[in-house]
């Protein structure tokens, strides 16, 4: 193949996202350092920071599908806490906030619909929230919401090895606010991500160092930015705007950011991949 038409960096996949209109969004109850109720939430402003989000997507070629929102669940926005899915399975979620617990029944239904098995989890388990399928492994998040219970079910469940990892800070409470899959070895490698140090116990960050010394390292700044939580496609990364030092890092590296303003999301500590979920078929 001539040089000018050999790939070259990072190279994309088409995915297909889950995502769930924030018409009921507010900040009603507070189950994070993020949520303050009383603080307005400008439901037109949200709306259309969604909507752009949706629209990058589909610019790059990925499907994207929606859930219908219900009224009085005002955090079913962010569809990644709802379930994982890997090779076509589904593991559901379990909330660990009385007031979130009602969302699984209409994700559990959509995905019913679509012709998936669902798998209602007995312990407290937030989906990709805390739940990272990257390369041969599932990286696993506990010490704020997902329990460690739920992460050998995980394993029962899927027969992948579950990697457990300690968050430490409150801020960083669930793991896709901490880290994030850059690829995920589908090409047949053990794939790659990003994440910050500090939101892990000195174990968890041995572990990481070990599995992924390439990895990319993030700042607390970057961090609180919501930088981590960003959805890669294999090359185009759509990334908060704020986080400059960790986009700059990534296209450095070949990676592409895509900026895309989640602003009004992170009132309720939620951010771009908070608002995705990846629905995985077929692949082992």
């Amino acid at each position: 193949m001539p040089d000018s038409l050999t790939p070259r960096g990072p190279v994309p996949r088409r995915r297909r996202f889950l995502v769930c209109e924030p018409t009921y969004f507010d900040v009603k109850y507070a189950i994070n350092p993020w949520m303050r109720p009383g603080e307005p939430v400008h439901t037109g402003r949200a709306r259309a920071q969604w909507q752009q989000l949706v629209s990058a997507y589909r610019a790059h070629g990925h499907t994207v599908e929606t859930v219908a929102p219900v009224p009085g669940l005002p955090d079913m926005v962010f569809a990644a806490n709802a379930a994982v899915v890997v090779g076509g399975r589904v593991f559901g979620s379990l909330f660990h906030a009385p007031e979130r617990r009602p969302e699984s029944v209409p994700y559990e239904t959509w995905f019913k619909g679509a012709g998936f098995d669902v798998h209602h989890p007995e312990a407290v388990c937030e989906g990709e929230g805390d739940l990272v399928p990257v390369g041969r492994w599932i990286l696993a998040g506990t010490g704020f919401r997902t329990t460690r219970e739920a992460h050998h079910e995980v394993q029962e469940y899927f027969g992948r090895p579950v990697i457990g990892l300690t968050l430490v800070d409150p801020y960083f409470y669930h793991l896709d606010t901490a880290l994030f899959v850059l690829d995920d070895g589908q090409a047949g490698g053990e794939g790659n991500i990003a994440y910050y140090p500090g939101a892990f116990s000195p174990g968890s960050r041995e572990v990481l160092a070990r599995l992924y010394p390439d990895a990319v390292l993030a700042t607390r700044e970057d961090a609180m930015a919501f930088g981590l939580n960003s959805v890669s496609d294999g090359r185009h990364v759509f990334i908060a705007p704020e986080a400059t030092g960790l986009a700059g890092r990534l296209a450095a590296l070949g990676y592409v950011p895509v900026p895309v303003d989640l602003s009004e999301f992170h009132k309720a500590g939620g951010g771009i991949k908070c608002c995705t979920q990846e629905i995985r078929e077929n692949r082992s």
